[in-house]
């Protein structure tokens, strides 16, 4: 029973963990496209 609940924490917690880290991937994306926009091509 606990062995069964300690298992779906960590599952609950890599899923967190997974778009944690997609939604740093798209800030850090933003950020990148904001810094090529101020460029000399100003696209």
């Amino acid at each position: 029973m606990a062995d069964t609940a300690v298992r779906r924490t960590r599952r609950i917690a890599r899923a967190a963990d997974d778009a944690d880290r997609r939604n740093a991937a798209a800030a850090l994306q933003r950020a990148l496209d904001r810094r090529d926009n101020g460029g000399v091509t100003g696209h």
